[in-house]
């Protein structure tokens, strides 16, 4: 059924990424479809009116929330009364699993229809929350290949739609000059991917620079985003490390190794085929939090979807740069190990399948029935 305006949220980079690719695909279809809601630039870009950006919002780890809690509640009741006054055909929550859900069990109450995509990792602590989402919910559409099935013990049916990062990946072209434009030498790329939030980023970067001088015949090139302030860089730039900022792909494409923030850019690393160290770290209280409640053996997304150690994960204590050192060393020099890796990554892209996201999922909506 024809739905006329859709009212869709998220709440940080990636989300925004997947938010806006899915509006076009739904214009795409339906051209006479307007959107307001929660996003960033690419929802902004792609056609969404802008009630909130979400810059306004983004708090991180659950320390974070707690402090920044009154600050949230804010937003949340903004959206709310927005979302009322709005009246959508239809509910497209991106992502953004804590704010969401309470949006989706407002937006259940007032008889709008709720459309989950990239649903909150349930799976992965307090996998009771299932039965929540199931009663607020009326679609749910996955990019996990292994969700389906961990739904199906709630009763829950679940759409598998792919995984949106291979259409951005379909889409991206090589810059034939990367080297040039950013004035990089030939000796081998490792890349460091700190995050795209600013809390990430202030506990990752330093450490990761600090590996420059253990390894003097490559190079060290940081993946920046301009959505942040540039003096954040500036451990890399004492450092001497050069900054690209929106060439993420690019750098992937022509890097040797990565050390990678755990996070949506585990996986994009995986499909460009980077041999990848996952690095984490975070407050003492939310990490000790988080161990207690965390029901599964990994943090990325690469290990998850293969379902065994691909890469390594060093999180929190292990987070340190003689243990980074020692990885690097091994996909530098032990062939046995990097292609392991490598095989590991051909089964992750195995089991994510062919499948057009934003393509299958505005299908899904515009074919849902309208309330």
């Amino acid at each position: 059924m024809v739905k006329n305006k859709i009212y869709i949220i998220s709440g940080e980079r990636s989300g925004d990424l997947h938010a806006s690719n899915l509006v076009l695909a739904l214009k795409k279809r339906e051209a006479k479809i307007q959107f307001r809601g929660m996003g960033g630039t690419y929802s902004k870009e792609a056609g969404v009116d802008l009630a909130v950006d979400y810059s306004e919002v983004a708090v991180m780890g659950f320390l974070e929330v707690v402090l920044g809690f009154r600050k949230v509640l804010k937003y949340l009741n903004l959206v709310k009364n927005d979302l009322l006054s709005y009246r959508p055909d239809a509910l497209i929550l991106v992502d953004y699993g804590g704010f969401n859900m309470k949006i989706a069990a407002f937006a259940k109450e007032h008889g709008i229809p709720v459309h989950f995509y990239i649903p909150p990792k349930v799976w992965a602590w307090n996998q009771k929350r299932a039965l929540k989402l199931k009663q607020i919910t009326d679609q749910i559409y996955s990019i996990l290949p292994f969700e389906p099935e961990f739904f199906e013990k709630f009763g829950m049916k679940v759409h598998y739609v792919g995984n949106p990062l291979l259409d951005e990946i379909r889409k991206f072209q090589a810059h034939d000059f990367f080297f040039q434009k950013n004035e990089l030498s030939y000796q081998p790329i490792v890349a460091l991917l700190p995050g795209s939030r600013k809390q990430e980023i202030l506990a990752m970067l330093e450490k990761m620079v600090s590996l420059v001088r253990e390894f003097p015949n490559a190079q060290f090139v940081v993946a920046g985003v301009d959505s942040l302030p540039e003096s954040i860089y500036e451990p890399a730039k004492k450092a001497g490390i050069k900054l690209v900022f929106n060439q993420t792909y690019d750098l992937l494409s022509h890097s040797t190794a990565a050390v990678v923030t755990s996070g949506t850019a585990t996986l994009e690393t995986a499909l460009f085929r980077v041999p990848q160290i996952v690095v984490y770290r975070t407050s003492s209280v939310s990490y000790l939090i988080a161990k207690n409640l965390i029901r599964v053996p990994f943090i990325s997304l690469v290990n998850l979807i293969a379902g065994k150690e691909v890469v390594k994960e060093l999180i929190q204590d292990d987070f340190s740069v003689e243990k980074i050192k020692t990885e690097l060393m091994q996909i530098f020099s032990n062939v046995v190990y990097k292609g392991e890796m490598l095989q590991g990554y051909d089964l992750v892209r195995e089991r994510i399948g062919e499948a057009s996201a934003s393509d299958t999922t505005a299908q899904l909506i515009l074919d849902s029935p309208k309330k």
